[in-house]
């Protein structure tokens, strides 16, 4: 199983968990466009991987950025889609229904929108790996909007698993990882916060984004693998029940 002279294109590449996927499947052997919606993160991102990677900055909001990606990019094997905003606890009740409606819009609709484009475009042998999260089997209060974007991706891999084969579609369901999307809470808050998150796992530990790109080189190169939902949390699931 080998990635060596492929295609692939990672949404939400410029950062975390989709540029860590970049840098693993680039020393796979593999040619990556990243995209991104911040042109300054894209260009930071490129900095740091190496001459076989290129990027484009695209509003997966706008369904014509994202055709007029992958009809730049042409054929291709793999597509990983990782963007997502930052979502924060909030009770429904205090929700305005269009600022619920926004919530899916980068990490539902984006996806859907990025496989419409793509699909048609992908080799023999080649996937789509989409991420959904802890969140859509063990929510918490506050969070049953992401809950409901996380758990609808999981159905839509599925899916489109049935839909599109021999395509190969799966999806990786991500624990708390050490991600840029922390940044914003200040450093001593964040790092008790981790301990707390730590102490809800099996392994005692918070995931790493190169972990998660591991889980995203294995369903890219497995030719066995479709339909499945991969957890990569460290146990949480199991350590709350």
């Amino acid at each position: 199983m080998t990635l060596s002279g492929q295609r692939i294109v990672i949404i939400g590449g410029s950062s975390g968990m989709g540029l860590a996927a970049a840098r693993a499947a680039a020393a796979a052997g593999a040619a990556v466009t990243i995209a991104s919606s911040d042109q300054g993160r894209l260009e930071a991102a490129l900095a740091q991987l190496p001459d076989t990677c290129d990027g484009a900055v695209v509003n997966t909001r706008e369904e014509a950025g994202v055709a007029a990606l992958f009809a730049r990019v042409g054929e291709l094997d793999h597509v990983v889609y990782t963007a997502g905003d930052t979502v924060r606890p909030q009770p429904l009740a205090d929700l305005p229904l269009d600022a619920a409606r926004e919530l899916f819009e980068v990490r539902f609709w984006g996806a859907v929108a990025a496989v419409k484009h793509a699909a048609r475009r992908i080799r023999p042998g080649g996937s789509i790996v989409l991420t959904s999260g802890t969140v859509a089997v063990r929510p918490a209060p506050g969070t049953a909007l992401a809950a409901g974007a996380a758990a609808a991706t999981e159905g839509l891999t599925r899916g489109l698993a049935a839909e599109l084969a021999p395509i190969r579609v799966n999806a990786v369901r991500p624990g708390a990882i050490r991600t840029p999307l922390w940044d914003p809470v200040p450093e001593p808050q964040r790092a008790a916060l981790f301990a707390t998150l730590a102490d809800r796992t099996l392994t005692n530990s918070i995931g790493e984004a190169d972990q998660i790109a591991a889980a995203h080189l294995y369903l890219m190169e497995n030719r066995f693998v479709t339909g499945t939902v991969l957890t990569v949390d460290g146990g949480a699931i199991l350590a709350g029940i």
